[in-house]
This record gives C-alpha cells, sequence and structure tokens, in this order.
C-alpha cells in the first residue's frame, strides 16, 4: 500500500496512546501537522516557544497517562526546545521528539535548517533514529517509545525527512504496537539482605526520590512498620504523603528544616529509592549518609557514585518496594513504638510558627500565603513550581499530598519551566486542579505561554512570587559580595501582561489579601479561566535550605579561597 510517512507516523502515535503533540509547524512537518489535525484521538497543540513545548511535553508524561510529544521544526525547533528535553534527560522522564528533516534525496547542499540534529542531542537524548524510508517509520516509533519508557525513562529523538513525511511510498504492514516489553527483574537476595539490615538498625530512615513516587501506600506500611522517618528530595516531594506523622520535609542535615535535621540525626541506617544523591537533594553533599546505606535504583550507575552503598537493588521500584515491604513484615513482628512522631510534629509546628511570627511589613509572609493556600486547595491538587527562592520555600512550607502532585526543575535546573508545565499539567488532567509557583524572573522567559492556556480555556492559577529580583542569586550573591550585579529586574506591569494574554489578573498585595486573593483566583480557575496572581512576596527571611547550602558551599573551599572569601565580604560589608 501506499502511505505518506506523514500517514504512517499518525497511525503510529495513536497506537502507543499519544494524546497531545506540543510545538510550531513549518516547511519541513507541515504535513504531519496536516494528519494530526484529522486524528480523533490527538490534539496538536500550538505554543509560543518550543521550550515551552518541551515543558509542556514534560509535564504531561509526569502528571498524565500518555508520554509527552513534541512536534517541531528542524534546527532552530531543537535548539529552542533544548532545555525542555535536557531537562527532561537529567530527570529521568520519557518524552518522544519528533522534528522534520532535510529532504534526503535532494542532491543538494546547504538546505534550509540542514544540520546534524542527532549529534547536537546526544548528550541530552537516551538515543535517536533517523528515518531512512518508508517502511521504517512505524517501528522506528514504536522503538523510540520503547526506549523512553524502558530502563530509566528520558526524551528519545526521531528524525523524519521532508521526502518521506510528505510524500508518498510503498508499505507492506501497519503493525499494532505490541505492548512495552517488561523491565528486567531484580535481585531477591538482596531485597532480603535490605530487609534484614533495616529491621536489624537501631533507627531506620527514609530517603525519597521521584523514582519513588507510584510506590506511596507501600512506603507508608512500610514507613510505619520501622517507625521511620521519610525525607524526600525535592523531585520526589510528592512520593511521601507531606501530612503525614513520619514526614519530614527536603532532605536531611544542616540544610535541612529541623524536623529533618533533628530525625535523622538518630539514624543509623537509611533506605534511599529513585534517587541519585546529586547535588540539590543533598544540600550541596554536606548530607551525612550512615554507613548502612540500602539504595534501590533502576539505573546502577547512581550506586555508590556519591555515598557508598551496603546493599545496591537494581530495578524498578514499583516492583522492589512491595516485596521489600513482604520480607520486612515477616521480620518485624510488631510495629517499634517510639515518640518519633511525636517529635516529628513538634518540629514542624515550631518552624511554622518561626516563620508566621516573621514581620512581613508591607509585604507578604511566605509561611502566611502557604497556610491560606493549602486551606483552600483540594488534597489532589497538581502543584508546579519553578526553579528559584520560591522553589525551597515550596518545599518548606507547602505540604503535597498525592503522588505526582508536585513537579519542577532540578538537576538541570531549567528557569522558565512553571508556566508551560502547568499547561501541560492541565492538559492532562482537565478535572483536577493545577497551580503553579513561579518567580519573577523566570515568569520573564515564559510567560507569553499562557496565550496556550487562554486559547484553550484552562482553568489554570500561576502566582507569581514578585520581588524584583533573581532572589535565590540575589541572596547568594549579598554575603561574600555585597552587591547584586545582575540579579535586580526591571518592574514589569503584571496586569498588563495577565490582559496582553487574554488571562484573568488578581493582585495579592498586603496580608490582608491573602484569602480573598487565592480564593478568587480559584474561582477563576473553576470557571476555565487562566489566571495570573501576583503576589508581593517577601524574601527577607531566609530558607533553610538556601542557609545550608551557603555553609556547605563555604565548607568545600580550600583554606586559602575561605580566607578570600570571608575577608571581602567582610570589607563589604564596612565599606559598603
Amino acid at each position: 500500500m501506499k502511505k505518506t510517512g506523514a500517514a504512517l507516523a499518525r497511525f503510529a502515535l495513536e497506537q502507543l496512546g499519544v494524546r497531545y503533540t506540543f510545538g510550531i509547524p513549518g516547511v519541513h512537518n507541515t504535513e504531519l501537522y496536516d494528519e494530526l489535525n484529522s486524528s480523533e484521538q490527538i490534539q496538536p497543540v500550538l505554543v509560543t516557544h518550543e521550550c515551552g513545548g518541551a515543558f509542556m511535553a514534560d509535564a504531561i508524561s509526569r502528571t498524565g497517562d500518555s508520554i509527552g510529544t513534541l512536534l517541531i521544526v528542524p534546527a532552530a525547533g531543537v535548539t529552542h526546545a533544548s532545555s525542555g528535553i535536557g531537562e527532561a534527560y537529567l530527570a529521568g522522564i520519557p518524552m518522544l521528539v519528533i522534528s522534520g528533516g532535510i529532504h534526503t534525496e535532494s542532491g543538494h547542499r546547504y538546505q534550509l535548517h540542514e544540520m546534524d540534529q542527532h549529534r547536537l542531542l546526544s548528550p541530552i537524548t537516551k538515543g535517536s533514529f533517523h528515518i531512512k524510508s518508508h517502511s521504517e517509520v512505524i517501528p522506528a516509533l514504536y522503538a523510540a517509545y520503547q526506549l523512553a519508557m524502558h530502563g530509566e525513562p528520558g526524551p528519545v529523538f526521531v528524525e523524519l525527512p521532508y521526502n518521506i513525511g510528505n510524500f508518498l511510498g510503498e508499505v507492506d504492514t501497519m503493525p499494532s504496537f505490541a505492548g512495552l516489553q517488561p523491565q528486567t527483574t531484580f535481585d531477591h537476595v538482596l531485597v532480603k539482605q535490605a530487609a534484614e539490615l533495616l529491621t536489624q538498625a537501631k533507627q531506620v530512615g527514609f530517603f525519597l526520590g521521584w523514582g519513588a513516587v507510584d510506590c506511596q501506600a507501600e512506603l507508608i506500611e512500610l514507613a510505619q512498620l520501622l517507625n521511620a522517618p521519610v525525607a524526600t528530595t525535592l523531585q520526589g516531594l510528592s512520593a511521601f504523603p507531606g501530612n503525614h506523622p513520619l514526614h519530614t520535609g527536603m532532605g536531611f542535615g544542616g540544610y535541612s528544616v529541623p524536623a529533618g535535621q533533628k530525625a535523622f540525626a538518630q539514624c543509623d541506617a537509611v533506605l534511599a529509592i529513585g534517587t541519585r544523591f546529586a547535588e540539590i537533594p543533598t544540600g550541596s553533599f554536606s548530607m551525612q549518609v550512615p554507613e548502612d546505606l540500602v539504595h534501590i535504583d533502576i539505573n546502577p550507575q547512581v550506586f555508590s557514585a556519591n555515598y557508598p552503598a551496603k546493599v545496591a537493588i537494581e530495578g524498578d521500584a514499583r516492583a522492589i518496594v512491595p516485596a521489600l515491604l513482604s520480607e520486612v513484615r515477616a521480620l518485624q513482628r510488631q510495629a517499634q513504638e517510639g515518640a518519633m512522631a511525636q517529635q516529628i510534629k513538634q518540629d514542624k509546628a515550631a518552624y511554622q510558627q518561626q516563620w508566621l511570627a516573621h514581620k512581613s511589613g508591607d509585604r507578604v509572609n511566605p509561611a502566611q500565603f502557604f497556610q491560606a493556600l493549602r486551606a483552600q486547595l483540594s488534597d489532589d491538587c497538581i502543584v508546579v513550581a519553578d526553579d528559584g527562592n520560591h522553589t525551597y520555600l515550596v518545599a518548606e512550607l507547602l505540604p503535597i499530598l498525592g503522588a505526582r502532585n508536585y513537579i519542577s526543575p532540578t538537576d538541570f535546573n531549567a528557569m522558565g519551566y512553571c508556566v508551560p508545565a502547568v499547561i501541560g499539567a492541565k492538559f492532562a488532567n482537565p478535572q483536577r486542579a493545577v497551580i503553579g509557583i513561579v518567580g519573577d524572573g523566570a515568569l520573564l522567559m515564559t510567560g507569553m505561554e499562557m496565550l496556550t492556556a487562554v486559547r484553550h480555556k484552562l482553568g489554570v492559577v500561576v502566582f507569581i512570587f514578585n520581588d524584583g529580583e533573581l532572589s535565590q542569586i540575589a541572596q547568594a550573591q549579598q554575603i561574600p559580595y555585597n552587591r547584586k550585579t545582575c540579579t535586580v529586574l526591571h518592574g514589569i506591569n503584571m496586569q498588563a501582561l495577565a490582559a496582553t494574554v487574554g488571562a484573568q489578573f488578581v493582585s495579592i498585595q498586603s496580608e490582608a489579601d491573602i484569602e480573598t486573593g487565592i480564593r478568587q483566583a480559584l474561582q477563576f480557575a473553576a470557571n476555565n479561566q487562566p489566571v495570573y496572581v501576583d503576589v508581593n512576596i517577601d524574601y527577607s527571611k531566609r530558607t533553610r535550605f538556601t542557609q545550608g547550602i551557603v555553609k556547605a558551599t563555604l565548607k568545600r573551599f580550600k583554606p586559602r579561597d575561605k580566607v578570600r572569601v570571608i575577608s571581602r565580604a567582610l570589607i563589604r560589608k564596612v565599606t559598603g
């Protein structure tokens, strides 16, 4: 039979369960866009910038039941999208990246968009496919999906050349997708060893990353059996309910909130699941991990990379955690008694009170804001944060209650994530509330993407923490330099921005505005109206994370460098 490559690609994407594609059409992929326009299953979504489209696709994969898919033009479309592709790659998020390509049989050099896209993307993708014939289209997309989903997930790139995508070619069959290949099994002997180590420890603690996010029910029971305090990474905030008595917060150690610092000081063993012990969740590697470390991860390269593991179990946590729970049940005759939960409760309450007592003057106290926000949000609301000071305020002050209910950039740490990701999460979850927290600096990168939400009548709320600075870096500059170089922003009229993109606008300028402002914004969203909320936030009180990072970074300096930095800070504090 004769089919265009575009028709074959549409068939394959429908077979794979793709529901949305994100991108901007160009001459190399107009045929595929025309095919998807006729699809009853797939909705192609026009974005304002391919970087925003990549963040939307990322959020689809993190919060939905289908794989996030980009449909972009070659060259500039690929480079524009690369920040979002890189974010997904380092976070272990599956994504299909489909680009057009030059005419491979034209006989001409220096065609429009001609470049080696595969070499460009190789560091931030799991693999790539350059389709050479019509018969390869469907198998290549199936293989790309398998690669994206298997093992540690990640983005996979597929280039569909112009002459194959747009023109007819002969194919023998159009095979259906046979389903995902099963994940590799795990070592049951190691699971038994882990159970023995954990049950024999005096005090176990859990450290959970994104890889543990789908094991909440089993992890709750396991934590209760072992009376284990539970800390998470930034990405893993939704791996354990923030209102559970054993939940301590993000990280443990000098950079964490007191509940985590005090609870884990008692631990002689740690169970880590789905985390690489990367720089952010370990407080710039200042985390003190006991010798008895059980580490579960689907990627064996993470084992003992930064902290040596006593027992390392390779595999999918969704299979390993139930097996570990079964082994612990058999060894643990009854739940251990202790005052751990009471201590955690007291430490959390005391820390919250510190924040509530902070005088914010004519600005909005972050704890007051998050306390009111949590009271008005549904338990299944999806919270999206960008990169910045607000990220760690969310981690410390806003309990996340359900699995996959929190997403944000992390190791790649790309600013501009929030607004597009809120849109992607809402596409994937139209019946659930979706809100975002973004700094004014990150908003300037992708804030125009709210046009996409307005066009599709997506009821999302984006709270803009507006302080006029790139605050996370400005705070890091303040101590050593007493200068804020290139971190003070030129003010923007947020109400005018909302009007420009067609969104509703709410202003929270003082603490008296918090409850009514949040309520009004959520009401707009309930009526399918996107909302920008300008929050006159107070950043004068630093998060524990920020304080801890400064100390941890300074400790790693060589003595000569440490003296130089401290001396300069003291001199500039005196001289101004």
